[in-house]
């Protein structure tokens, strides 16, 4: 909770077709692990949560409501990474407002300096993935939602992800990611939010 008692994220009442979520809060510092089958409703479960899918419900975030927000600016906030996520330019360096500085979260992430210049249709899928983490972490938002962050990515590479993430909740922001690795749930969280095939989701321990 943030000194006042209030909580980074509160979700109450949330509707969405094909899933069942319980309401919670998630406290500044703190991730939650999204874990369950594939297709029981991880990823509809978090597009929700980024507002890009119809749903209902009391989302806050820091006790402002998303309903009195702009997209825009719920999205600056609350940054969604997909599983593959959207490049809209020929080159990475033109995805980015200022590569330079982001070029030290590349580097750890095994891109070299010169990965800004390199053309999107030349990418592999986890060269993609981690130029799309890089991308959400400069942007220090308040929320990240990770759909499966290292999903693609080698033992080392994966380990230096979670070393960066872990940075993050030190500093005060909140992660909810979706993993189908239970190691890596209870890594990073305390809480998992688990999924049944039918849709329906309960809050239990992750260790």
């Amino acid at each position: 909770m943030t000194s006042d008692g209030e909580a980074l994220l509160s979700v109450r009442g949330l509707v969405r077709a094909g899933i069942d979520i319980p309401d919670f809060e998630l406290a500044p510092g703190e991730a939650l692990a999204v874990v369950g089958p594939s297709g029981s409703g991880k990823s509809l479960f978090l597009r929700a949560l980024a507002d890009l899918d119809p749903n209902e419900g009391d989302i806050r975030l820091r006790g402002d409501a998303r309903g009195a927000m702009s997209a825009p600016d719920w999205r600056r906030r609350v940054t969604f990474v997909a599983g593959e996520s959207g490049w809209w330019a020929e080159r990475v360096r033109d995805h980015f407002e200022d590569w330079e500085a982001a070029e030290p979260l590349a580097k750890r992430l095994g891109l070299p300096e010169e990965a800004g210049g390199w053309t999107i249709s030349r990418l592999s899928t986890g060269e993609r993935q981690r130029l799309a983490l890089v991308r959400a972490l400069v942007q220090e938002p308040d929320l990240l939602l990770l759909d499966e962050p290292t999903s693609g990515l080698d033992t080392e590479t994966e380990t230096a992800a979670e070393e960066i993430l872990a940075e993050r909740l030190s500093v005060g922001a909140a992660i909810l990611f979706s993993t189908h690795d239970e190691a890596q749930a209870g890594r990073l969280a305390n809480r998992c939010l688990r999924f049944a095939k039918d849709g329906a989701a309960e809050i239990t321990s992750c260790r």
